[in-house]
């Protein structure tokens, strides 16, 4: 049994971390408020369960508790047919297709957003270091992160989840 002790407290000690990390990605806190957009349709504020019945489980778990879609996996990461993105939750439009590039990465990537006011900006200090949270200004949905590694006139790679957005057509 002597020889067995390191296997098992390896064992307890990678379930502990696993434990941890799991609850650590399900918690939607927001870190530090960078710039908060104000809505010209106002805000929605809606219970958690309120959410849940109303979205499918991808979108509920990537809005609503800070989720991450896998790359080259959504819904949109390579349309590219006119239109404009709104949030998967209230239907404020977020992002337009004229803005969207493919940054190589698997995920709808745009270098502005519709406008100033439709997105928040977080400070998100998690595993992956320093990042900056996008969300919806509206209702607060947890669209993805904003790097400073995009293309002109910007420089900005706005890194969205598809199951975030809603694409609608242009007319």
């Amino acid at each position: 049994m002597k020889r067995y002790r390191p296997i098992l407290f390896g064992v307890a000690v990678v379930a502990l971390v696993a434990f941890v990390w799991s609850r650590n990605m399900q918690s939607p806190s927001r870190g530090t408020a960078i710039r908060i957009g104000h809505p010209k349709d106002g805000r929605i504020e809606k219970t958690d369960a309120e959410w849940k019945a109303e979205l499918a489980p991808d979108a509920y778990r990537v809005a609503r508790q800070s989720g991450t879609e896998r790359a080259f996996t959504g819904a949109t990461w390579d349309t590219k047919t006119d239109g404009v993105y709104k949030c998967v939750c209230c239907g404020q439009t977020l992002f337009d297709s004229k803005t969207k590039f493919d940054s190589g990465t698997g995920w709808p990537s745009f270098w502005e957003p519709a406008g100033e006011e439709a997105i928040s900006l977080f400070g998100d200090g998690g595993m992956m270091g320093m990042r900056v949270e996008v969300t919806c200004s509206r209702c607060d949905a947890h669209l993805g992160h904003v790097f400073e590694d995009g293309p002109k006139p910007t420089g900005l790679r706005y890194c969205m989840n598809s199951a975030a957005l809603q694409f609608a057509r242009g007319n």
